[in-house]
C-alpha cells in the first residue's frame, strides 16, 4: 500500500491551531460532481499490469484477462453521444451498436481482493476520451441523480462510452428502482456498465427487504451484467500487523499540530457535523488536507450515523487521508448488531479502510 506524503514525517510545532472538519461546509456545485468521476487519486496510476494476482487464486487472472478483453472490445463501441450522424453532421444519429448478451461486467468479490483496482484499470484501458468515461461510487450515482435530475442525468451519461460504478450496494428499494431505471436507459442508449460489489447481482438486498416489486427489480437489473467472480484475501491484511492501537489525546493533538495539513476534531462533534453536511460533499470536506486527527473515538451511536461515517471514511481512503486517533480502535466502531445486519459489508469495508489509514498515520507521532 502506498503512503501519504504526510505520513513520512512532521513539521516543527506551531502554535496555529489546526483547521476542524467541523467548521466546513463546502458547497459543491454540479458541474463539479460530473468533473469528478474519474478514479480517485489512490488509484490514478493503476493498470492491469500493475494488479498482481495470488498465484492461489486463478479467478484473479481470469479476471484481468476478461477485463482486458472487455476494454479492447470497447474500442468499437458508439454510445448516443459519439453517434455517427446524417450529412455534415445534420439528422437523426444513428442507433448504436450494441452487442448482443450482457452490456457489462459486475466483480463480486470480498474485501481487499483488487476490485476497485480492476475497476479502475477497466477506466483507463477503454479507448476513450475521458470525458466519454465516468467512474464513481454509487452513492456518488444518486448524489449526482440528486443533484441534476433524472433526466438530466440520463442526458448527461448517454454520451459516454463506458459507466464504472464503484461498490454497488442497495439500501432501500427507492435506490433500487432510481438505478435500476437509470442503468437500463444507459444500456439502451449504448453505454458500457462495470460495477464491483460484494454481493452477486441476483443476490442483491437478500434478507433486507422482501417486497415483490424489489426482488422484481433487483432481477432485472442483473441481466445487464455478466458476474465475474474474484475470489481471495483482503489486501491491506496480507502478511501486516494487526490495526495500531489508538494513541493518546495529547499524543493526537500534538501530532495535528505538528503536521502541516492536518486536521483536528473530537469524534462526536464530527459525527454531529456529518448529519449537517450532504454526503455528496464529504470529499469537499477534505478538501487540501494530508491528514486527520481525531481524538476521543467511540462506538458509533446509531445506522444513520454509522452510514455517513462509512461515506467519509471511503473519500478518506481513495484520497490517502491518514487517520490518527485516540479512543477505541477502528474495528470496535460499530455494535454487534450493525455487523449482523443488512449493512454489514459496508461496515466491514469502512473498519477495512479506516485501519489501512490508521497505520498510514503511525508515522505522524514521533
Amino acid at each position: 500500500m502506498s503512503t501519504s506524503p504526510a505520513a513520512s514525517g512532521s513539521g516543527s510545532t506551531t502554535d496555529t491551531a489546526p483547521p476542524s472538519l467541523c467548521a466546513r461546509e463546502p458547497h459543491v456545485p454540479a458541474d463539479r460532481l460530473v468533473a469528478e468521476m474519474v478514479p480517485p487519486p489512490r488509484f490514478d496510476s493503476v493498470r492491469f499490469d500493475t494488479y498482481i494476482p495470488d498465484p492461489k487464486q486463478p479467478s484473479q487472472t481470469e479476471a484481468v484477462r476478461v477485463l482486458e478483453g472487455f476494454a479492447a472490445g470497447l474500442g468499437g463501441a458508439h454510445a448516443v453521444g459519439g453517434g455517427r450522424r446524417g450529412f455534415l453532421g445534420f439528422g437523426r444519429a444513428k442507433a448504436p451498436r450494441t452487442p448482443a448478451g450482457p452490456r457489462g461486467v459486475y466483480l463480486d468479490g470480498g474485501y481487499g481482493v483488487g476490485k476497485t483496482h480492476l475497476l479502475a484499470s477497466l477506466w483507463h484501458a477503454t479507448p476513450a476520451e475521458p470525458s466519454l468515461k465516468a467512474f464513481g461510487t454509487f452513492v456518488e450515482l444518486t448524489n449526482l441523480v440528486g443533484a441534476l435530475g433524472f433526466q438530466k442525468t440520463v442526458q448527461t451519461l448517454s454520451g459516454h462510452r463506458l459507466l464504472c460504478i464503484d461498490e454497488f450496494e442497495l439500501d432501500d428499494p427507492g435506490d433500487t428502482v432510481l438505478v435500476s431505471t437509470l442503468l437500463g436507459k444507459l444500456v439502451d442508449a449504448g453505454v458500457a456498465l462495470a460495477a464491483t460489489s460484494n454481493t452477486l447481482p441476483g443476490k442483491l438486498g437478500e434478507g433486507r427487504f422482501a417486497a415483490v416489486d424489489f426482488l422484481r427489480e433487483i432481477q432485472g437489473l442483473a441481466a445487464h451484467f455478466r458476474p465475474l467472480r474474484i475470489d481471495g484475501d483482503d489486501y491491506r491484511h496480507r502478511g501486516l500487523p494487526e490495526a495500531p492501537a489508538p494513541f493518546t489525546d495529547e499524543e493526537v493533538t500534538k501530532a495535528a499540530y505538528a503536521t502541516e495539513g492536518a486536521s483536528l476534531d473530537d469524534f462526536p462533534s464530527l459525527l454531529d457535523h456529518l448529519a449537517k453536511v450532504h454526503p455528496s460533499r464529504y470529499g469537499a470536506l477534505t478538501d487540501g488536507l494530508r491528514a486527520v486527527c481525531l481524538t476521543d473515538v467511540r462506538p458509533v451511536p446509531d445506522q444513520s450515523t454509522a452510514l455517513r461515517l462509512v461515506v467519509l471514511a471511503d473519500r478518506l481512503y481513495d484520497r490517502e487521508v491518514p487517520v490518527l486517533a485516540s479512543g477505541l480502535p477502528f474495528d470496535r466502531l460499530f455494535s454487534a448488531e450493525m455487523l449482523n445486519g443488512g449493512y454489514r459489508k459496508k461496515y466491514f469495508r469502512a473498519i477495512s479502510r479506516l485501519t489501512a489509514l490508521a497505520r498510514d498515520a503511525k508515522g505522524l507521532v514521533a
